[in-house]
């Protein structure tokens, strides 16, 4: 019996993990890539223009935390390497695993259409169209810029930016700059900005909890990370051991956040309270409108700006679908353990969540999963079943996170690795009890 083809579309971190592990296990695949290189959003200045990656761009999660299980980061990296680093390490990645040469580079997938018979023909930029029994995307979502919504009122005179566009702050030497957001990237661009700009603002709709990369000489992710201890009490131990080092927000100027610690994505910053505390950023509550060359905010105060860097975050989009075959409306795609769409079970996601962690162990774990299933290793429940299992998950995390385009797929990282290994073991037993009813 010939095994299932699968087109993998990305070669980023998580294309490449999909890549390795069918490779491995002798699966055929075609994987494309629309840049010249692997590694996506870590590729500075990346070919195929969908990287967010900045000149003085550092991870903030640590290398142990974030390599993949069985290719270890260079012991030489720092806790926190740099951009280039972590390009480099995908880059060796491919070629320990020997699978570069069924990586289609410079060549974007157009449009993945499914068939009467459930394949997928997948027409190429290079005009040609390939059919596929399964179908892996994996070209992620920080990549096509979410502007505000609606936009703000009035006009504006200076220079207006989505993060996506930045790359290093040496043009805004003498300017008046305001950065709008309160996630990582907003804090690494003001931060940047604080040494070049004459004034450096930053603004947000809420506030956000800012914790350090380390706490008691260790990298933050590497505490309180055991999936047996319930979620209350690393809640609670974490919002006491940040209490004690980072203190409460409002020590440095920025609001309280309207919600308990691990109710939104966390802000991590080594930087960002040591500028606050010397007064090199300002905080401001959020816009309220543009007035040519000024900013009038929320709380009646108005400054001088010369550019304003909106840290709105990213549309989630598949630009190769049909919408109405599959699309996420604010950023909203419910998917089974975030990887198989329950009416498509030969349609999977890699890489389709926003860990409190890194996302490539993870991407590796659904990879590993989605192997087992073309191998006939693992069996899916009913899609009634996997329906109920997506309205169980949705219903904890909306009750958990704040209500936002940012949370509508987050999962905490060892968490999810625990129970995927569990529903990986249940769908092995309901695999060996099909063969064993085929054969009795």
């Amino acid at each position: 019996m010939s095994l299932p083809r699968t087109c993998i579309i990305g070669a980023g971190s998580s294309g490449i993990a999909t890549a390795k592990v069918l490779h491995q296990r002798g699966l055929p695949f075609d994987c494309y890539e629309k840049s010249d290189r692997v590694g996506g959003n870590w590729v500075h200045r990346n070919k195929n223009g969908m990287s967010a990656c900045y000149r003085g761009l550092y991870i903030n999660t640590s290398r142990g935390r974030m390599a993949y299980s069985d290719f270890p980061m260079p012991a030489e990296y720092p806790d926190f390497p740099h951009h280039s680093q972590i390009a480099a390490y995908f880059e060796r990645y491919v070629d320990h695993f020997g699978f570069r040469r069924a990586i289609r580079f410079e060549t974007g997938v157009e449009r993945a259409v499914r068939r009467a018979d459930g394949r997928f023909d997948v027409t190429l930029s290079s005009g040609e169209t390939k059919t596929y029994d399964a179908l892996a995307v994996a070209n992620g979502h920080h990549w096509d810029p979410r502007w505000p919504e609606p936009a703000f009122p009035g006009h504006f005179d200076g220079v207006q930016m989505h993060a996506h566009e930045y790359d290093e702050p040496d043009a805004w030497k003498d300017a008046n700059v305001l950065v709008l957001g309160m996630g990582n990237s907003a804090m690494d661009i003001a931060v940047e900005a604080s040494y070049v700009a004459k004034k450096t603002f930053l603004a947000s709709r809420r506030g956000a909890w800012i914790v350090p990369k380390h706490m008691f000489g260790r990298p933050l992710d590497t505490i309180i990370t055991d999936p047996r201890v319930p979620f209350r009490i690393r809640r609670r131990i974490g919002e006491t051991l940040l209490a004690l080092t980072a203190g409460s927000p409002t020590n440095y100027g920025l609001p309280m956040p309207d919600h308990r610690f691990g109710s939104a994505h966390p802000t991590i910053s080594g930087r960002i309270l040591d500028r606050l505390s010397h007064g090199a950023i300002e905080y401001r509550p959020n816009i309220e409108r543009l007035e040519g060359k000024q900013v009038r905010f929320v709380d009646g105060r108005v400054e001088d700006v010369d550019v304003i860097v909106y840290c709105t975050g990213y549309k989630v989009t598949f630009p190769f679908f049909d919408p109405s075959f599959v699309s996420a409306p604010d950023n909203d795609l419910p998917l089974f353990r975030r990887v198989f769409h329950p009416a498509y079970p030969n349609l999977f996601f890699v890489g389709l969540l926003q860990p409190l962690g890194a996302i490539m162990p993870l991407a590796e774990a659904q990879s590993e999963w989605i192997a087992e299933y073309l191998q006939g290793e693992y069996a899916l429940p009913s899609r009634r079943e996997m329906e109920g299992d997506v309205a169980r998950e949705r219903d904890t995390m909306f009750d958990r996170y704040v209500a936002s385009p940012r949370h509508t797929m987050q999962v905490d990282f060892d968490d999810y690795l625990m129970d995927l290994d569990a529903e990986r073991a249940r769908g092995r037993r309901r695999a060996r009890d099909v063969r064993f009813a085929k054969v009795r």
